[in-house]
């Protein structure tokens, strides 16, 4: 059974945890206790029913204001796919928390108001969605019931999104109308819209194509541990340990280790004490190759066929997430994958309006900011261009003093 990464964004108010509570309620995928804890609540509609938002809703001050502000995940399942949801927050003062829980996920639910229409916070999500090369995108026209599932309305607000996604070239978009709060057209099709003739929301996830999501046939395989037990029985033994992050290794691959360059062919594939034909992506396995190779923590074994970039110089879209702003005068720690090396940003090239996508020049980077860079690293970073292989053409960077996470960096170009 497969799995679906997925998450939600929307405008304060636009019903984002309610439409998830709703999902695991309708499934019945809300544990004993915590069904307790929802009817026992204090927090009711209008109209009486329960607050399913509260599901979502774990900080205090979530509770308190009735806004989304740190991600929270949700885990539930059917007869037919797995799923993961990251419920993140709309308001634009933590951008940075929607661009984290939106990084690993492979589909993207986009709730628009049906009373409110396309807004500047739907082009900022709408946005953040195409800079994360995120394939698949469902616009939940949401509150349908607010006003009187009016067809027309949907239809208004279908004809505006794609106006914004031709310019963002967001290629696969589903519209489906929904009110989260009445359950309509979230897990069964709706009575009250007998002119909508698609799918439920959680048909279309049960049955989208994960097939082309995340499926880069670039082998890349950062090296976290160099395996040499040393002992009696495993004096030869030499394994490198890793997570496959794209493509697949087969035994009798010729690959090639970077940064050095050293080639060689895989001679046995580990997972515990299995032998394995072939190592694909996700997972963690031990590589044994034929030749002695000088191989360490932070190097990536790749396929020889098919070699990633390698350069010092690199141009990406920087999402700047510290309350200090950038400093293009000091040094941080840049990593990628399983390898740590200095760098400064020794150029911003722009910074983008992300509520009207105008690009403008720009010296500094402050909290949530967005906008193009050139990277300068220490030492040289053996990458995929992000919309080619997302796994190995992403980064973060860290502050040297704090070792805190203060961007993630999306590589786009190498500079020559």
């Amino acid at each position: 059974m497969n799995i679906l990464k997925f998450f939600t964004a929307g405008s304060v108010d636009d019903g984002k945890s309610t439409l998830i509570g709703r999902l695991l309620y309708d499934t019945d995928s809300i544990l004993a206790d915590q069904l307790e804890a929802l009817q026992s609540s204090n927090r009711k509609n209008d109209d009486g029913s329960i607050d399913l938002a509260i599901l979502t809703d774990g900080l205090r001050a979530e509770r308190e204001q009735g806004i989304t502000i740190d991600v929270a995940y949700k885990y539930f399942q059917t007869e037919k796919r797995k799923f993961i949801i990251a419920d993140t927050p709309g308001h634009i003062q933590y951008t940075r928390n929607m661009v984290t829980g939106a990084s690993t996920a492979n589909l993207a639910i986009i709730l628009i108001d049906a009373r409110n229409g396309v807004v500047e916070q739907t082009i900022r999500h709408s946005y953040i969605v195409s800079l994360l090369g995120i394939k698949h995108v469902v616009v939940c026209i949401n509150k349908m019931d607010m006003v009187g599932y009016n067809e027309t309305v949907y239809s208004s607000i279908i004809e505006k999104y794609k106006i914004l996604a031709q310019q963002l070239k967001l290629a696969d978009v589903t519209y489906i109308p929904v009110s989260a709060l009445k359950g309509d057209n979230i897990v069964q099709n709706s009575g009250n819209m007998d002119w909508y003739e698609g799918e439920s929301l959680l048909h279309f996830l049960e049955k989208v194509d994960t097939d082309n999501l995340d499926k880069s046939q670039l082998a890349r395989m950062p090296v976290q541990w160099v395996v040499r037990p040393q002992t009696e029985e495993l004096h030869d033994y030499r394994g490198y340990a890793g997570r496959v992050l794209s493509g697949t290794f087969n035994l009798n691959d010729k690959v090639t280790v970077l940064p050095s360059g050293a080639s060689s062919i895989v001679e046995k594939i580990e997972f515990f004490d299995e032998a394995l034909d072939a190592a694909h992506a996700g997972q963690s396995v031990i590589i044994h190759l034929k030749d002695d190779v000088d191989i360490s923590r932070g190097d990536t074994i790749v396929n020889s066929s098919a070699l990633p970039q390698e350069t010092k110089l690199i141009e990406a879209d920087l999402c700047w997430m510290d309350t200090r702003a950038l400093d293009t005068s000091i040094m941080y720690n840049i990593q990628h994958n399983s390898k740590i090396t200095k760098c400064k940003i020794s150029e911003i090239l722009h910074k983008v309006d992300i509520n009207t996508l105008e690009k403008h020049a720009a010296d500094e980077f402050k909290l949530n900011d967005i906008g193009r860079v050139i990277v300068k690293t220490a030492d040289a970073l053996a990458f995929d261009l992000y919309d080619d292989n997302r796994a190995n053409g992403s980064a973060i960077l860290v502050d040297t003093r704090t070792n805190l996470t203060i961007g993630a960096l999306m590589f786009r170009a190498a500079v020559e």
